[in-house]
């Protein structure tokens, strides 16, 4: 179980962290955070980055989107409503870590099965409480997200020579292809409507239409939310092909998240989502499936200098004026100045401008850079999940 603070002894406990840790976190600069353990007594390294939610950590850490990434809880209540068996977003977390300001305390919730302290161990991930998360946060906000090691040590055994050697060494997420690691191993059926939480099932919906999703790291409500849409839901890998795919007479493909480089993922899936497109099929695409359908149609991505991660943001729908409250989760962007000509922006951010939205001028394919089907965040975008199956519906008449 986490360590538990009183009222009136947290600043105490913050210099017991300083003089006795057992947790460290070294960012490649050699900058030096030290505070209390918890979860796995182990160490990853990764890229550093924060989320702003405040709700839905579990699911936050169960987004395959983040692997290769060490995570900070922006907001500071984390673990307080312990862990599930609902809220899970893959089977096996792909994050590398947590960083929070305090620390975590027993659950209080009705839905707990767990605490997060043995949640993190089942899936031997390493913690760090105790530390100032908003000076972590606002070097990340002003000088990009660092490569970074946690270290997990109860013994307090820690050596930061090795962590700074490590967390310098550690390549960093740009030309690196993620999806291979999170997607799926086989083909499978999706049989799973949304959580209802008074009936305490999940929403059973008939089928209209038959959907591919291409596997790059797919969220469950994701599933769920084209399950609702009245979608039966095939699930290929990632590096499945357009033929393969057209095979198996879909009405329509959706292009899922996922972690990494988009352009080192776009090397074997762009080919195959252009030859989709180009055969008038269906598509509707999520964070790095906005990205690999821009990649596919000779537009560029970059990457951010700290990304977007949170349930706040938001997205102007361009064609109705409509302001929506987003969640996101995307270290990459695609630049709007190397869109083709098919290719035109539905959506911006109006935070910095960026492309959130993108819809093809004459085939049925259109991409959000947010994710509508939110888990945690707003619901503000779920009618994306009915705009795809209008158009399913307009091309199959």
């Amino acid at each position: 179980m986490g360590q538990k603070i009183k009222s009136g002894q947290y600043f105490a406990a913050l210099r017991a962290n300083r003089d006795n840790p057992t947790a460290a976190l070294i960012l490649e600069d050699g900058s030096v955070f030290t505070g209390y353990g918890f979860g796995a007594a182990t160490s990853n390294v990764g890229e550093i980055c924060f989320n702003t939610s405040m709700t839905g950590y579990q699911e936050i850490l169960t987004d395959p989107s983040y692997a290769g990434q060490i995570i900070t809880f922006t907001f500071p209540h984390i673990g307080n409503v312990g862990a599930n068996d609902q809220d899970f977003e893959t089977i096996t977390p792909a994050a590398l870590g947590l960083i929070v300001r305090q620390a975590v305390t027993n659950p209080a919730s009705w839905r707990a099965t767990s605490d997060l302290d043995s949640w993190l161990k089942t899936h031997n991930l390493p913690g760090i409480s105790g530390i100032d998360t908003r000076a972590l946060t606002r070097r990340i906000r002003d000088l990009g997200a660092p490569r970074g090691a946690l270290c997990c040590a109860p013994d307090g055994n820690i050596d930061i020579d090795a962590l700074k050697a490590q967390a310098a060494a550690w390549p960093g997420l740009k030309n690196m292809d993620l999806a291979v690691d999170v997607t799926c191993d086989n083909p499978h059926d999706w049989h799973q409507g949304s959580w209802q939480m008074d009936k305490s099932a999940h929403l059973e919906t008939p089928s209209k239409y038959k959907v591919v999703a291409m596997d790059f790291g797919c969220k469950h409500n994701i599933l769920r939310s084209l399950e609702d849409a009245g979608c039966a839901v095939h699930v290929v890998p990632a590096n499945a092909t357009a033929d393969e795919i057209m095979a198996l007479q879909p009405d329509g493909v959706f292009l899922s998240n996922g972690p990494g480089d988009p352009a080192a993922t776009a090397a074997y899936a762009g080919p195959q989502i252009a030859k989709l497109i180009d055969q008038n099929m269906p598509v509707f695409g999520i964070c790095i499936g906005h990205q690999l359908m821009a990649l596919a149609l000779g537009a560029k991505t970059h990457k951010m200098d700290r990304g977007h991660r949170g349930a706040n943001h938001p997205v102007k729908d361009l064609a109705t004026g409509k302001i929506e409250i987003t969640s996101q989760n995307h270290g990459f962007v695609v630049d709007p100045d190397s869109l083709p000509a098919e290719l035109e922006v539905s959506h911006i951010s109006l935070f910095d401008k960026s492309v959130e939205g993108l819809r093809h001028t004459s085939k049925p394919a259109f991409c959000v850079q947010y994710h509508p089907e939110s888990s945690p965040g707003p619901h503000d975008s779920r009618y994306l999940f009915e705009r795809f199956t209008d158009l399913m519906e307009k091309t199959r008449a």
